[in-house]
């Protein structure tokens, strides 16, 4: 496999989004990251879909690690933000965060 720079974790499972927005969400990830040309070269970004973070409320959650930034209440429109501001332009959306790992 070839290296990336971040990876990003979409819940998929029912708990944390019971009308199954996250996998909406997957979907939707890969158009953006296909758009900022952000799957291949030095700055890709590896896509997953998990079906629990252990979190189980304030849906759909987004994590982007290395940092260890979670999103949760995503929505269409926030992950756009997500691709452009943080992914491509490496600016971490504080307002959408709920959770940082280690802090």
């Amino acid at each position: 496999m070839d290296a990336y720079r971040r990876h990003v974790l979409v819940c998929t499972g029912n708990y944390c989004s019971p009308d199954r927005q996250g996998r909406v969400l997957y979907s939707q990830l890969a158009a953006l990251l296909q758009r900022e040309n952000l799957l291949f070269g030095p700055e890709r970004v590896k896509r997953s879909e998990t079906p629990c973070l252990g979190v189980c409320a304030g849906g759909p959650i987004v994590a982007v690690y290395p940092e260890g930034i979670w999103y949760g209440g995503v929505t269409p429109a926030l992950l756009e933000r997500i691709v452009v501001e943080h992914l491509r332009d490496g600016q971490i959306i504080d307002e959408a965060v709920f959770h940082r790992l280690g802090g």
